[in-house]
């Protein structure tokens, strides 16, 4: 059985909807907060259980052995290491065949990147079968505000010049599904990341390319870059994430590009101009 864990997410529905693409629906299960989430999926053949990473006791049965495991890291930062845990105890106590956990690239230091090493080093001490599907940052994470961006004349942030060697959530799934139905992977670390690297000056090129409009990149300050976003909405705490991982990216540390990513899915990263426009319905 391929086992999706968070499955309900931006990712982990590209990843099963891949999977329904390459086996048989029968041979795949779904974990998620709430089955509602899946009941398309359910309707389809899918398995889908119902568990909750806080709640350990939820997870079991969620597993057999010989499964083969994907999982999503949790999206609330802080409680990540024990949601893992709880995942991979599962997993172990299952006897999974492979657990493939979606990490970080290898060259962040920044504070996100502390509990994804957290993590690895839980998966390295159970004795799991596993494999770290090391992600870069996903377009997304800047075009999802394209719209506003070109509205505004002007993209914001802490950079400067540094470069992001991004790709899209796609690609990023379409690894997955690869090292999930495929062979050999156990023990396996991938960087992976686009083929191109660009700078936020060359995200607000693109932004104005695609939309006839002006759009300028504005290096500003940590204190402004948080300020700006607290103004927008954003919890402070989570705002002071931002300029922390721009220091990183001025250093380089999301620019890496292996080639693991095209090579898994077996074809070219999308191009950041292609998901600018598709953001833009351009």
């Amino acid at each position: 059985m391929y086992v999706v864990t968070g499955a309900a997410g931006q990712l982990g529905r590209l990843v099963v909807e891949g999977l329904l693409a390459a086996v048989p629906a029968s041979e795949i299960a779904v974990v998620v907060r709430s089955a509602a989430k899946a009941e398309e999926w359910a309707k389809r053949g899918v398995r889908v259980h119902e568990a909750d990473y806080d709640r350990p006791e939820s997870l079991a049965g969620a597993f057999a052995a010989g499964d083969r495991v994907l999982l999503i890291s949790g999206n609330e930062l802080g409680r990540r290491v024990p949601q893992h845990r709880a995942v991979i105890d599962a997993a172990e106590a299952a006897g999974v065949a492979l657990l493939a956990y979606t990490s970080i690239l290898g060259t962040a230091t920044f504070r996100i990147a502390e509990e994804h090493r957290a993590t690895e080093e839980l998966l390295r001490a159970s004795g799991v079968p596993h494999a770290l599907l090391r992600n870069g940052w996903y377009t997304e994470n800047y075009v999802a505000g394209a719209a506003a961006s070109v509205a505004s004349g002007e993209v914001f942030g802490s950079s400067g010049e540094g470069r992001v060697a991004s790709a899209a959530r796609r690609d990023y799934a379409d690894a997955a599904v690869a090292v999930l139905i495929g062979e050999g992977h156990e023990t396996k670390v991938y960087e992976l990341s686009g083929d191109a690297d660009w700078s936020m000056g060359e995200l607000a090129a693109e932004l104005a390319a695609a939309s006839g409009s002006p759009v300028a990149y504005l290096d500003v300050a940590a204190e402004e870059q948080v300020r700006r976003l607290v103004a927008a909405g954003l919890p402070e705490g989570f705002a002071e994430l931002f300029p922390n991982t721009d220091a990183a990216i001025a250093e380089g540390e999301l620019a890496l590009r292996t080639g693991d990513l095209a090579r898994l899915i077996g074809r070219p990263t999308v191009p950041l101009a292609e998901s600018v426009r598709a953001a833009l319905g351009a």
